[in-house]
């Protein structure tokens, strides 16, 4: 049968496809727009696996919030290259990734509901691309707030006891900027403050001073640490004068908890020196 390229034109819109590969389908498949659609599906999903071990440690945040402010979704959806996060496909993507989760309240529900999708994707952009991670967070109160900076990779939502539009989104600024790492002290884990306490001594041993001296260097430090990764005890990062913990006092209101992502944190991405690999291929066909 000969494939027209109306045929190819038309494969391409339901596909997303490259011509090329569509019109090769439409041949193998004798014209059958539907077993060509098929064949091409398979033939996507072993490319896309083809493509699963890159490193995607670029993308975008994605935030789905209800009118009332009760409920929010956050997800992080990863791809290979800062280039390909603006591919308008791959945004609608991360959206549809947020509002899914919004929806159902399942990461591993969102994933595999919208793995052929992705798939799809990863054969139409060329790179590969994760659903890495998502969280909800209800208030019935409504207290939720959140920050996106604006190259949408850091993001953060805030509960509170009290709802405070103006506050909440000071707060999740705050946390998107400074990073803390628990709401306040006491949720540090002990884990982490043996550590810090192990290093500290080391340091302070090598003084030379008194033991007695000693502790209370190594507690002076612990003591500044939790200042610095509690939220309630830092600099207010729009007021350096004022803590966190005084602003939620005086807006009679306090910090449940907060959830912060930032695209790519804690992935390695392995370094390549390109100019070694050029003269490494070029020694290879001497």
């Amino acid at each position: 049968m000969a494939i027209s390229a109306v045929m190819v034109k038309e494969l391409r819109e339901r596909t997303g496809l490259g011509m090329m590969d569509c019109k090769k389908a439409l041949v193998e498949a004798d014209g059958d727009m539907d077993k060509a659609i098929e064949d091409l599906r398979k033939k996507s999903s072993l490319k896309a696996a083809k493509k699963a071990g890159r490193t995607a440690a670029n993308g975008l945040l994605g935030v789905k919030v209800a009118e009332d402010g009760t409920r929010m979704a956050m997800v992080e959806v990863n791809i290979e290259t800062d280039f390909a996060a603006k591919n308008e496909k791959f945004i609608a993507f991360v959206s549809k990734v947020a509002q899914t989760l919004f929806d159902h309240g399942d990461m591993a529900a969102v994933s595999e509901s919208l793995n052929a999708e992705r798939e799809t994707l990863v054969q139409e952009i060329g790179e590969n691309m994760t659903i890495r991670r998502g969280q909800v967070v209800e208030s019935a109160e409504g207290a939720l707030s959140y920050y996106m900076h604006g190259d949408q990779r850091r993001g953060a939502i805030v509960q509170l006891t009290a709802k405070s539009d103006e506050v909440g989104r000071d707060l999740a600024m705050h946390v998107v900027a400074i990073n803390p790492m628990v709401v306040k002290s006491e949720d540090v884990s002990a884990d982490v403050l043996d550590k810090e306490r192990e290093i500290y001594l080391s340091q302070a041993q090598d003084s030379g001073k008194p033991e007695e001296i000693v502790a209370k260097m190594v507690e002076g430090r612990v003591k500044k640490y939790l200042a610095e990764v509690s939220l309630l005890d830092q600099p207010f990062v729009k007021d350096g004068n004022t803590k966190v913990g005084a602003l939620v006092k005086q807006a009679n209101t306090d910090v449940v908890q907060f959830v912060r992502y930032e695209v790519g944190e804690g992935i390695e991405v392995e370094e390549s020196d390109f100019a070694a690999e050029v003269a490494a291929q070029l020694a290879v066909s001497e």
